[in-house]
């Protein structure tokens, strides 16, 4: 893989994107996060919030009931009132066997580090996804806090020569990354019986493929692989939020994680674990297809704005790449480079389309380390609510007209990305 982008900037290995003077690591990012909140409530203020329009593909509602507030949401006895219904729940949403024991992590990232450190055992972590993509930043994250290395595979022969050579005790398969890019689901079931006869303990990271699969490809459920491990979002792909990380699988495979996640503060507490409860019990598939249909419009709208050459389509909505992004700001700037990395250009527009259509992307709210493409997932609504696909694909263009007049003006970028003028 390049270490630089089409730019000449180095990629940073651990996010797979150039870091730049403004966005330079996680604190940079969450300073941006803060400055998000701060835009999107001005918007509310100004606008109201029924005009907000969630385009990351997550919700983060609270669906609980003020009957759930004094008993299942009580810290001392509602786990013990609400485990089994819970159980139950996670176990119908992934079509398990009945056997599978539950938990819920207070992220789905929280959940894979903690799996990691869990099961690691200091040998090498064998990551299998689709081609061209990587897993999720936590599982580098979470093997940089074991101490050991994350081998990327690809495919099966791959997969197979990585377990004889590295004879490790864990491999995590991403059977749908967030660019939703998928594994077949018989390479995902070939890949678990490979890595568990060689002894591994096998997570699925199926925060979108537990619904993006079995409703929109007409895929196996996500327990029926037989895993050791399996773990979702609960605000993703047609569920409402909140945040939080569904883990289930075996005893003796999820225990261990369980007890990880509750040393380091990681595991969810009882209001969070029943909004994640409530969440997989009010699943709609009819929702996600919903937002599906959403994102083949504004796909439509984008390629005729930009061209469908810098438009990439997914079942739930279209990505523009971030250096295609930065090479439109180019052309429209009139120049050939610019001292701006892609992941500050992306972040950049993002603010904009935030602030004048209130429109939410993971350009804006995405945690440290996430992907810095134009990615718009429809939540149910989404698109009405900002005035329709092409009014989005006018704003995307109106917030790169107004990055390219002001590429080289760091204390604008500065000022946009937290709301503070550039150091110095």
């Amino acid at each position: 893989m390049s270490q630089t982008d089409r730019f000449g900037n180095p990629l940073d290995p651990s996010v797979g994107f150039a870091r730049g003077a403004l966005l330079g690591g996680s604190a940079d990012e969450v300073r941006r996060l803060s400055q998000a909140g701060r835009v999107a409530a001005e918007f509310v203020a100004r606008e109201g919030g029924e005009k907000i329009a969630i385009c990351t593909g997550n919700l983060r509602f609270y669906p609980v009931s003020a009957q759930d507030l004094p008993t299942l949401c009580e810290e001392w006895v509602g786990p013990g009132l609400y485990g089994e219904e819970l159980r139950q729940a996670a176990i119908a949403h992934m079509g398990g066997d009945g056997s599978e024991a539950v938990t819920v992590i207070n992220r789905t990232s929280a959940a894979i580090v903690a799996t990691v450190l869990a099961h690691a055992k200091g040998r090498p972590v064998l990551s299998l996804v689709a081609a061209g993509d990587r897993a999720h930043a936590s599982v580098t994250r979470g093997a940089r806090l074991a101490g050991v290395e994350v081998i990327d595979t690809h495919d099966l022969a791959e997969l197979e020569r990585q377990i004889a050579a590295q004879a490790p005790a864990l491999c995590v398969i991403t059977t749908v990354t967030s660019e939703l890019a998928t594994l077949p689901d018989d390479m995902t079931r070939a890949a678990v019986e490979l890595a568990q006869r060689a002894g591994c303990v096998v997570l699925l990271d199926e925060a979108y493929g537990a619904r993006f699969r079995p409703v929109l490809l007409e895929g196996a459920p996500a327990l029926s692989f037989g895993a050791d491990l399996v773990v979702t979002n609960a605000d993703k792909a047609g569920l409402s939020g909140p945040r939080a990380g569904v883990l289930c699988g075996t005893a003796a495979a999820l225990v261990p994680v369980q007890a990880k996640a509750s040393e380091l503060g990681m595991e969810a507490r009882a209001p969070i674990a029943v909004g994640a409860m409530r969440s997989l019990q009010g699943f709609r598939p009819d929702l996600l297809i919903e937002e599906a249909r959403d994102g083949v419009d504004l796909a439509d709208a984008l390629a005729a704005r930009f061209g469908a050459a810098r438009v990439s389509r997914s079942a739930l909505g279209p990505k523009m790449d971030e250096q295609d992004i930065t090479e439109i700001a180019l052309e429209i700037a009139g120049a050939t480079a610019t001292t701006r990395v892609p992941a500050e250009i992306t972040a950049a527009v993002g603010m904009l389309m935030l602030r004048d259509r209130g429109i939410v992307t993971v350009n804006t709210h995405g945690q440290p380390g996430g992907r810095v493409s134009i990615r718009l997932k429809p939540t149910s609504g989404a698109v009405s609510r900002a005035g329709g696909a092409t009014a989005v694909a006018d704003c995307l263009a109106a917030a790169l007209a107004d990055v390219a007049a002001h590429l080289e003006d760091t204390a604008w970028f500065s000022a946009l990305l937290f709301g503070e003028p550039a150091d110095g």
